[in-house]
């Protein structure tokens, strides 16, 4: 394969002062084995703590290092795409600074990328260090979305560690929506593709930042972003209801005129009340997630904005 520039390795850091001096090392060693160039463009993330200082440290210590230091806290699917809109080179590779994706399997994805594919993704063979809820939750999302998307075919248990070769990544530079499920933005490319199995190491420091909350709403944009299925289901459950009300009231009817019962009172009329409603205000709030995301997506406001890069450009005389 024709070499036009360096294989660049993509980390979005927030907060993680405490694992970067080791995710470096261990980094640097892995740059030592490839026969090829390398660089490696971290993305700071609005960090609180001391990991910016460390960043700029090493790209004034090391050429192969670029810090881009983002306005504020974006997000990591933001802070990724920022890092690969900065890759110019054969590929980019991108990766947590957590080391929970061991650096050492580089080598394996860079070997398997030149046997001519486009993109060549990580898949988790375990993942020390989860509980058996995180696993088995993890585990049904991503065979729910590999059922209900439309628009791609994401791989289960498979995170953003991969290698994406320069005609996938320049297909990815091009989708630019707000609400951004990176995983299955790099199934949607295409092209060709492979896997390598790996171990998912547990976290070398610190804390996660990906509290419950925080992964049911990206669970919510993964769906909502490739797939209309929740709009189907919200129409299929209101023909379902609609039906079965359409066949009690006939029953009631049945009653009324051959057997002269009484028709029901309090306790019908409210379960029925209470049962259309809550089936309402759950097809208004899926309606209104698809609502929200397109309100958000016509303002087409920049997905973000960097606050300083280094090494710094030079200065450029009139």
């Amino acid at each position: 394969m024709t070499s036009t520039g360096p294989v660049a390795v993509v980390v979005p850091v927030y907060n993680e002062a405490d694992v970067l001096p080791e995710f470096w090392t261990r980094l640097v060693a892995v740059f030592d084995r490839l026969d090829c160039d390398c660089e490696v463009i971290f993305v700071n993330d609005g960090s609180t703590d001391s990991s910016l200082e460390m960043l700029v440290a090493l790209a004034n210590a090391d050429p192969r290092v670029s810090v881009l230091d983002l306005s504020r806290n974006f997000g990591k699917e933001i802070a990724l795409t920022a890092g690969l809109d900065s890759v110019r080179g054969d590929a980019a590779i991108p990766i947590d600074a957590d080391l929970q994706d061991p650096p050492e399997v580089i080598p394996q994805l860079v070997e398997k990328w030149r046997e001519g594919f486009d993109m060549v993704y990580a898949t988790r063979r375990s993942r020390s260090g989860e509980s058996w809820h995180k696993r088995a939750t993890a585990a049904a999302f991503y065979r729910i979305l590999g059922r209900v998307s439309e628009t791609a075919d994401v791989p289960a248990d498979t995170g953003d560690f991969r290698i994406i070769g320069r005609r996938a990544l320049d297909a990815f530079c091009q989708m630019r929506e707000r609400h951004r499920f990176l995983k299955g933005l790099f199934a949607t490319v295409g092209f060709r593709t492979a896997s390598i199995l790996y171990d998912r190491d547990p976290r070398f420091a610190g804390q996660s930042k990906w509290n419950y909350r925080r992964l049911v709403m990206l669970s919510v944009e993964g769906i909502t972003s490739h797939s209309i299925a929740p709009l189907r289901l919200a129409t299929f459950l209101g023909i379902a209801v609609a039906f079965v009300a359409f066949v009690y009231a006939a029953w009631i009817v049945y009653k009324t005129l051959w057997f002269g019962d009484p028709v029901a009172g309090y306790p019908s009329l409210m379960t029925a009340i209470l049962m259309l409603g809550g089936v309402q205000l759950t097809t208004l709030g899926i309606v209104g997630e698809y609502l929200g995301r397109v309100f958000n997506e016509v303002k087409g406001r920049p997905l973000y904005f960097v606050q300083r890069r280094w090494p710094q450009p030079e200065a450029t005389e009139d």
